[in-house]
């Protein structure tokens, strides 16, 4: 059976970037990963995506499928609150094993570093990224983590390492 790997938090946290060097690293490793980035599901019907709703049900589904095949990680991204990440689970093979990665950030740089990314929409508005960040902390207690990743207090190559070093312990285990 394969490992999900959840990498979850708030809006311009860095977890598209986490799961994309996560990947990187596992297939220098020689492992097989599928990657499934929200962003990309809802990219499929943007600019006219009528409901993010769709987007998080294809998201789990596409997670499900990939959970269901031999490949050795399912890397997923994107889930930001509680009913997200069930919505997720609920798709994958009942007792899959599941790293679950909780990224924390502070709205202020949050927001700096969405400024300076081109790919962002509403994430730039201040007001709308306070009100998705108040969201995030109030679920945050509700949201299971193996661990948990300050991104401010860390280093992207920090996070990194320790999912990586989790990921590969997990495989190994029989």
């Amino acid at each position: 059976m394969n490992l999900l790997v959840l990498i979850s938090g708030p809006i311009a946290a860095g977890k598209s970037t986490l799961a994309r060097e996560v990947a990187r690293q596992l297939r220098e490793l020689g492992r097989t990963v599928a990657l499934v980035e929200l962003d990309t599901v809802a990219e499929m019907a943007l600019p006219t995506l009528p409901d993010w709703d769709w987007a998080h049900s294809i998201h789990a589904g596409l997670v499900g499928a990939w959970s269901a095949t031999p490949i050795e990680v399912v890397l997923d991204e994107g889930t930001e609150t509680p009913a997200e990440v069930a919505q997720v689970l609920r798709a994958v093979p009942e007792g899959a094993p599941v790293l679950k990665v909780v990224l924390v950030a502070d709205v202020e740089r949050s927001w700096e570093r969405a400024q300076g990314d081109p790919t962002r929409g509403l994430s730039k508005d201040r007001d709308f990224l306070t009100e998705m960040y108040e969201r995030f902390a109030a679920g945050l207690p509700e949201l299971e983590r193996d661990l948990l990743l300050d991104v401010e207090a860390t280093s992207l190559e920090e996070r990194v390492v320790a999912v990586v070093t989790e990921a590969v312990r997990r495989l190994a285990v029989p």
